[in-house]
């Protein structure tokens, strides 16, 4: 078999980096490599077309990679050296995340089930609830739980679960009221939530499965004489000791789960993780990562969650990549770190701004007038041919710019300028990597772009599709 050979080309500044990340990097990927240093300061400023007149691979070569900034078609490349070629990061300090050895085939697996509440679902016509159910499955929810209206008893709640269950969904109801999980149940529900004392009696009658939760507020009174009753009757359960707020017992809440599994230690138990990231002015991923984590360690198989409040919004989301990290990483005994970037959303999972020498160099490289934007922890750094500029502030750098009578910016050239200071300020804020043209990576939430020269290249063609007169 062809061992690994990587032909990586650079410019003189990052030539000797470059070296020194490839030399680590290479024995444990593992790759053999070459490094083509071509006659060009900076990488960034090279072109496909003007890399293919000069590239020269070593006969054992078997790829090539090009600078992340090198700009034009790959195919040309490509067809001069007769190689697969790819593009590597924007940043040589990003190569070991590039070529970072993927998670085990297994990665992905889980087994804590999502049950996603729609709240006061009675309010709502069947249709909003089917819409809402569909897009919470497709979220990562296992089942779509119902809730009712406490105070208002819901006549037609039959209606809701056939409507669903007729769409392939899975239902649970969430009330306390046997005159509404009674027709539930019989038009399609599988889980009541949930059962005490003040239902007790009424559970065997619905031949589902149940979670049982105390009689009283912060303890387990009840819960031992309800879990007796139903399974002395073959009633199927899960165990709830209620998950409390942060400054109404949440740290003894979770002590009552813990007491609960050296009990019970193979009993089914749910926890309804909404009453902290519903509850909480904190981003709702690192909740979910956190209280997952725990449910995956006791041995909690099922999670009930909301996303109502506007920073849980993406909650079931959340938790379904969450219960992929926390089973790899406690089934596998590893950190879960490096193995799920769609849930760092708020930062990156690394941060690499361009150095001030490499802007520097830049700088003094280019020859053409176009605008190259980058954000540094001190500003927004501006560069052109013959033009540095920087500044703290979007409005001032644009103002710059203006005092020094460029030619080249129009109505639409200014709209995009302004749009990408925009992003360039938001990295500053958040410490995010900027990239010129591409999205800033929100995780899961990032909204693909497409870019400048994209969006013009697509104007070109269609003007070309256009019939003569």
């Amino acid at each position: 078999m062809t061992r690994r050979h990587i032909h990586f080309v650079t410019g003189r500044l990052a030539a000797q980096a470059l070296q020194e990340v490839v030399a680590q990097l290479a024995p444990k990927v593992p790759f053999d490599y070459s490094i083509q240093v071509l006659n060009i300061t900076v990488a960034a400023l090279m072109t496909t077309a003007w890399v293919a007149r000069r590239i020269a691979p070593p006969p054992q070569a078997t790829e090539v990679l090009l600078p992340g900034y090198c700009q034009g078609d790959l195919a040309l490349v490509q067809q001069a050296t007769g190689l697969p070629v790819a593009r590597g990061p924007k940043d040589l300090r990003q190569l070991p995340e590039f070529f970072g050895r993927k998670p085990a085939e297994d990665y992905g697996d889980w087994d804590i089930q999502i049950l996603a509440e729609i709240n006061y679902a009675p309010r709502l016509t069947i249709d909003e609830v089917v819409r809402q159910a569909e897009a919470l499955a497709r979220d990562g929810a296992d089942l779509i739980d119902l809730g009712s209206e406490p105070g208002r008893r819901w006549t037609n709640v039959a209606d809701y679960v056939r409507a669903l269950r007729d769409r392939g969904l899975r239902v649970s109801i969430d009330s306390f009221d046997p005159r509404e999980i009674e027709p539930a149940v019989r038009a399609g529900a599988e889980l009541v939530l949930s059962v005490n004392k003040s239902n007790l009696e009424a559970a065997p009658d619905w031949g589902v499965e149940v979670v049982v939760v105390p009689d009283e507020p912060g303890s387990l009174a009840g819960l031992e004489r309800s879990l007796e009753y139903l399974t002395a009757r073959g009633v199927p359960v899960r165990l709830d000791p209620i998950l409390e707020p942060i400054g109404f017992g949440f740290a003894e809440s979770l002590h009552r789960y813990w007491e609960v599994r050296r009990r019970w230690p193979e009993a089914e138990m749910l926890m309804g993780i909404g009453n902290l990231t519903e509850l909480t002015d904190a981003d709702s991923a690192g909740v979910n990562v956190l209280l997952l984590g725990f449910c995956q360690e006791l041995g909690i198989r099922s999670v009930l969650t909301t996303q109502v409040i506007p920073w849980a919004q993406s909650s079931v989301r959340e938790c379904d990549l969450a219960r992929r990290l926390v089973h790899y990483a406690v089934t596998r005994r590893t950190l879960p770190k490096r193995l799920e970037p769609r849930l760092v959303l708020l930062r990156d999972t690394s941060y690499v701004p361009p150095t001030e020498e490499y802007l520097e160099q830049l700088a003094r490289g280019i020859r053409d007038p176009n605008y190259r934007i980058f954000a540094r922890p001190e500003g927004i750094h501006l560069v052109s041919a013959g033009l540095h500029l920087v500044d703290d502030d979007p409005f001032v750098l644009f103002e710059k710019l203006l005092a020094t009578g460029p030619k080249n910016i129009d109505a639409a050239h200014a709209f995009y300028l302004g749009y990408e200071m925009a992003k360039a300020q938001t990295a500053r804020t958040l410490g995010k990597n900027y990239h010129q043209d591409e999205s800033l990576d929100w995780g899961f939430l990032t909204r693909p772009e497409v870019s400048h020269q994209e969006r013009k290249k697509r104007r070109r063609s269609d003007r070309s599709d256009e019939p003569e007169c």
